[in-house]
């Protein structure tokens, strides 16, 4: 559980990025917590001198396409770095956990085979609220860390 608010961070930590271009893959599934989630990014990304034409955002289906979407991403676009964006929420059956254990192998695999970052923005909640709350509610939103994380990130890797 988060304890802190997730949108808190120090600018002055923040590497120049102005030149780099990234993209954000983002799931329809729970759609309200995702587009929350992006344009929580995207704000940052664009108060971090971004410029709008270096955000390149793809829409994938559900949470489990995401690994597919950022792969392919990865392998025909020209970016820095690509954050993932989904929301599962627990339920009755162990789908919960199949998906999210496979996007969060998923996304690994992708750290591991590709020299691009790939910033797992996938949020794991066990209800709505807590979604909701991650989304840009009392603890921020998930969608500003990970872009500050893809920031740095892309900037360690253009060394």
């Amino acid at each position: 559980m988060a304890t802190t608010n997730l949108s808190d961070y120090d600018k002055t930590t923040i590497p120049n990025s102005k030149n780099f271009r990234f993209g954000i893959v983002v799931s329809e599934w729970n759609a309200d917590i995702t587009e929350n989630l992006y344009l929580g990014a995207e704000q940052t990304l664009l108060e971090n001198g971004i410029p709008k034409e270096n955000i390149l955002r793809w829409n994938v289906p559900g949470s489990f396409e995401l690994i597919f979407g950022c792969k392919h991403m990865l392998e025909t676009q020209k970016v820095n770095a690509v954050i993932a964006i989904g929301n599962v929420i627990q339920g009755e059956t162990k789908h919960f956990d199949f998906v999210c254990d496979g996007v969060t192998q998923g996304i690994k695999d992708l750290n591991i085979k590709y020299d691009v970052p790939v910033i797992f923005c996938l949020l794991t909640d066990n209800n709505k609220q807590q979604s909701i709350d991650r989304s840009g509610g009392k603890h921020g939103n998930k969608g500003v860390e990970c872009a500050i994380a893809a920031i740095k990130m892309a900037a360690l890797t253009s060394f």
